[in-house]
């Protein structure tokens, strides 16, 4: 007969953190935030930029032109996020954190210097510049959350990592509430440059991964770029890529068409121009917190269903309300309450990204690990550029911007088809 004391369940206690492990998710977790801020200031400031600008770069600034300009210049700045992937080997080669130092040191100059942009031209070498930096935060951050944290946190730390690239949503929001409506859009470029400090914090106080230091004989002979590419790795890292892709079409299409929907049927709904400012900066907030939720509820989720199908959950969530908000609230006679409140949804199931800070790590070996997440994400950017281009054709050419941004959510049901082929990882360690 048992005793008391057997039936007594036993209480799990998780890893504790050392402080090097805190600061360095914290210093990850600012990059991020502040990635995220830097990402959507340019969402944000897009119509007073351009308004300004193409005048000065001998183009009329009509909203046919503004959205044009818009839609490339983002275009290339998502190109430059493409082109991000020359930081991933070099983080296998070098280490994590001084990588990840210059990532954020890349993006918050140029970003600064986007401010004193005299025309079109110099708006989108800055953004194309800053793209580049801002492109290698995330392989590395996630990387070096994934390498550093115990097992039995680095799941959830990939959701509260994630949650930073939101927050940052919100904090652009909450400047450009402030600062952007009463100083303009340059002085919300300058703020962008704020992360200059987080990189030097960076580089001088956290410490390299025990993981990647082990690991650091094996990855000065590796070819990271051949081995992810070739028999062992070949499917998945494809697989991984086409994910990738969907996930960052819908955001893109979502998230940063967002404030020009809102401010477009706050105008309709009678809203004089600071007003309808202000109310695309409070739904981006909504957009962000709703996001943040997403992103905290999905690694519990992750962890009791598994990858694939909580990654099913969120591409089809994704895909309901970006036809929702888009192609059914935004041709409502009254349709910025519903468009708003579509959002929200939107916001939460955007949250799919933090799966991939989860998921990506457990399926490649310390030494080309940052390789293949900058590889499978640069890979996204460049089709996500693409498909911008193509958005701001059909937009352009149909009139409108809710039914070419509600067309994009069918790239979330032929991802349903493709997550099958993907590794399940669930209840596997981080492979050394």
């Amino acid at each position: 007969m048992n005793s008391l004391t057997d039936r007594t369940p036993v209480v799990r206690r998780r890893t504790p953190l050392n402080r090097s492990q805190i600061a360095g998710f914290w210093g990850a977790w600012a990059g991020w935030t502040l990635d995220g801020m830097d990402s959507f200031i340019y969402a944000l400031v897009l119509t007073p930029a351009l308004t300004e600008l193409l005048p000065r770069s001998g183009y009329a600034a009509t909203p046919a032109n503004v959205g044009l300009a818009g839609s490339i210049l983002f275009a290339l700045f998502l190109v430059g996020w493409g082109l991000s992937f020359i930081w991933g080997p070099l983080a296998d080669r070098f280490g994590r954190t001084k990588v990840l130092a210059g990532t954020i040191f890349t993006f918050a100059i140029f970003t600064g210097l986007a401010a004193t942009s005299h025309n079109v031209w110099e708006l989108a070498v800055y953004r194309f510049i800053a793209g580049v930096g801002i492109g290698g935060e995330w392989a590395l951050a996630g990387t070096y959350v994934a390498e550093s944290w115990p097992e039995d946190r680095r799941k959830m730390g990939a959701g509260y990592l994630q949650t930073g690239y939101y927050a940052g949503f919100f904090l652009a929001a909450a400047l450009n509430y402030t600062i952007g409506v009463h100083y303009g859009w340059r002085a919300m470029f300058l703020t962008g440059a704020v992360p200059v400090v987080v990189a030097i914090l960076v580089l001088l106080r956290v410490k390299e991964s025990e993981k990647w230091e082990k690991a650091d004989a094996s990855a000065a002979r590796a070819k990271p770029l051949r081995e992810i590419l070739g028999p062992t790795y070949r499917r998945r890292t494809w697989v991984a890529c086409i994910l990738l892709t969907i996930a960052i079409i819908g955001l893109w299409a979502g998230a940063v068409y967002e404030p020009s929907a809102v401010i477009q049927l706050a105008t309709k709904a009678g809203m004089a121009k600071n007003d309808a400012i202000r109310t695309a900066s409070l739904a981006t907030g909504l957009l962000s917190i709703s996001t943040i939720l997403g992103c905290l509820a999905l690694p519990p989720l992750a962890e009791r269903i598994g990858r694939k199908k909580t990654l099913a959950v969120y591409f089809l969530g994704m895909a309901v309300a970006i036809a929702g908000s888009f192609g059914w609230a935004f041709y409502l006679p009254n349709g910025l309450a519903p468009f708003i409140a579509w959002l929200c949804v939107l916001g939460f199931f955007g949250g799919n990204f933090a799966l991939f800070s989860l998921w990506l790590p457990e399926q490649f070996e310390t030494r080309v690990r940052a390789t293949a997440f900058a590889f499978c994400t640069s890979f996204g950017r460049f089709v996500g550029a693409g498909v911008n281009f193509l958005l701001g054709a059909a937009v352009l050419h149909m009139h409108t911007l809710g039914v070419p941004v509600a067309l994009t959510a069918l790239a979330f049901i032929v991802g349903l088809f493709v997550i099958p082929f993907a590794p399940e990882t669930k209840g596997e360690v981080l492979p050394q």
